[in-house]
């Protein structure tokens, strides 16, 4: 995440179409309106830190109540706290400024790349929907993932982010339900392994 954040803003910044991402939050911050702004600002809340711990709890303590087994709550931390640490190791190197827009939120003191709003949408809701999947089969679960991209599209529309924060935002969190999938639910534990 770290090498992609220098490439994306020390190597390829002035090449297309990362020299005309800014183009998109101009766009979106001409065309503000009031319901838009509190839909916005609505989702960036189920985003920020205070939201995204709130349903890592609950989802935590859903999975070990549903379960009734440590390893599914353990995914779901995993996930979490995978996210939180590769987003401020790469905020602390990246330093990417904020858009040149108006700002409708207060900016954190970490960097605009990459967007930590939608990394931690997508660790949370894509864990959510990869394990519903897996014991269902059913697809349905995967219309979880339309929090993560309103999340993105939020945190775009409210000047804080370039686009391809928002793409990497999603990346790392893509990335995270992968590690806590293979890392935690993939693997037998020692009472699972056949004896030889």
């Amino acid at each position: 995440m770290v090498l992609s954040g220098l490439l994306v803003t020390r190597v390829l910044d002035h090449t297309s179409p990362l020299s005309a991402e800014d183009g998109i939050d101009r766009l979106l911050a001409a065309h503000r309106t009031g319901w838009a702004d509190d839909l916005s600002s609505e989702l960036s809340t189920i985003g920020n830190t205070v939201g995204a711990a709130t349903a890592a709890l609950v989802a935590i303590l859903l999975a070990r109540w549903i379960c009734g087994r440590w390893r599914e709550p353990l995914y779901f931390a995993f996930a979490a706290v995978l996210e939180v640490a590769v987003f401020l190791v790469t905020t602390l190197v990246v330093h990417r400024p904020r858009p040149g827009v108006p700002e409708l939120d207060h900016s954190p003191p970490t960097s605009s790349f990459p967007s930590g709003h939608t990394a931690a949408a997508l660790a949370l809701y894509g864990a959510a929907a990869l394990l519903i999947f897996r014991r269902t089969r059913r697809r349905l679960p995967w219309l979880l993932l339309l929090v993560p991209a309103a999340i993105g599209v939020a945190r775009l529309y409210r000047g804080m982010h370039h686009p391809s924060d928002v793409v990497a935002g999603a990346l790392l969190g893509a990335l995270c339900v992968a590690a806590a999938w293979h890392s935690v639910l993939r693997r037998p534990v020692l009472s699972e392994v056949p004896e030889p």
